[in-house]
């Protein structure tokens, strides 16, 4: 469904909330600006796509059907159709889960499409309705603020995952567990899924800014470069959460070959303690007429003696030696990554309607 419909007249007057008929007559000015948000698409809004902007029913398609698309630009003359990628942080998720954004790129339009509540388009709304400036400087620069936007949403979930990494490294030298084991995984699976996205993104971004597209003018492609170096920061970050997502299952292994060890120390201890005391047990326990002491009267009580003697000696000797030490509990992480609002954009307080420009 239509979530908003800007305007921006020629002589800078701002229009939100557009009817049908107004929006059609809108696209008809050449010389001014229009915005459509579309969240939640249907059926019905494909019609629309199709009939009122006369988009390509392949890029229609891809707006409407719910499946996941790869990242892709593709020119059709009057206007530019791409699907970009960002974090989805509108559900909860043992994993980093992903969102499209679809942009329609034309002379005098912007048209944008997701199937998720993204906080991204939230700033560019709420930077409007405080400035409109965004889209004076053409249907270009509005795009770019979108995918600007949407990019810089990701480098507070590579901050997250970077927090978690360092705790797994640190939680497993501890007492391994199960819980260490799963977070690695969760892990690495939200690593691959970032750059099976962000990956063919940086090219994406990389011909949007060499003016490649002659919709695209000459002075934005500069702020295309901007969002490129975000992306190419992004995938850096990304390998070397990657990387420490290794090593912290190697150091977990490593533990678990550790505690291992140490299981067999305890094996051990009880060995050394038990041996001595069968040994006695075996020289007392034989049935000779003539063995020393054999009729003492204070014999049971030495012999107790002895094994108390032994077993707290051993376990003196054991503790000096540090074989006894008190270790930490699992990794006890959320199953549910998340990433605070407040460092989102778009994480912002809505303009009241006495500030919304009309």
């Amino acid at each position: 469904m239509i979530h908003s419909t800007y305007y921006l007249a020629p002589n800078g007057v701002l229009t939100q909330g557009l009817s049908l008929d107004q929006l059609q007559d809108a696209l008809e000015e050449s010389e001014g600006l229009t915005w459509v948000d579309i969240q939640e698409t249907t059926a019905d809004d494909g019609t629309l796509l199709t009939n009122l902007f006369h988009f390509h029913p392949l890029a229609v398609e891809d707006c409407v059907e719910t499946q996941i698309h790869p990242p892709k630009i593709d020119d059709y003359g009057d206007y530019i159709f791409t699907i970009f990628h960002g974090v989805n942080h509108s559900v909860e998720s043992d994993i980093v889960e992903t969102a499209e954004l679809a942009i329609f790129i034309g002379k005098n339009f912007v048209v944008s499409n997701h199937n998720f509540p993204l906080y991204s388009v939230e700033e560019i709304r709420y930077q409007l309705l405080t400035d409109n400036r965004l889209m004076k400087r053409g249907p270009d620069f509005l795009a770019y603020s979108l995918i600007d936007a949407l990019i810089d949403n990701v480098l507070p979930t590579i901050d997250r995952m970077s927090d978690i990494t360092e705790a797994i490294e640190a939680d497993s030298l501890g007492k391994p567990g199960q819980n260490p084991l799963e977070a690695i995984l969760r892990l690495k699976r939200s690593v691959r899924k970032i750059h099976r996205t962000m990956v063919p993104q940086r090219d994406l971004l990389n011909r949007l800014s060499r003016g490649e597209f002659a919709l695209i003018k000459e002075e934005s492609l500069v702020f295309y470069r901007d969002v490129y170096d975000h992306m190419v920061r992004i995938e850096d970050l990304n390998l070397g959460i990657r990387d420490g997502a290794e090593n912290a299952l190697s150091t977990y292994l490593s533990s678990v070959a550790n505690r291992q060890n140490e299981t067999m120390k305890v094996l051990a201890i009880a060995g050394a303690i038990f041996l001595p005391l069968t040994l006695l047990a075996g020289i007392y326990g034989m049935n000779f007429d003539y063995m020393p002491e054999l009729h003492w009267r204070w014999a049971y009580f030495a012999v107790l003696g002895v094994v108390v003697a032994v077993v707290l000696g051993a376990l003196t000797v054991f503790w000096r030696r540090g074989w006894f030490r008190i270790r930490k509990p699992a990794f006890e992480g959320k199953k549910t990554f998340s990433v605070e609002r407040d460092l989102l954009r778009g994480h912002l307080p809505h303009p009241t309607k006495g500030q919304e420009k009309d």
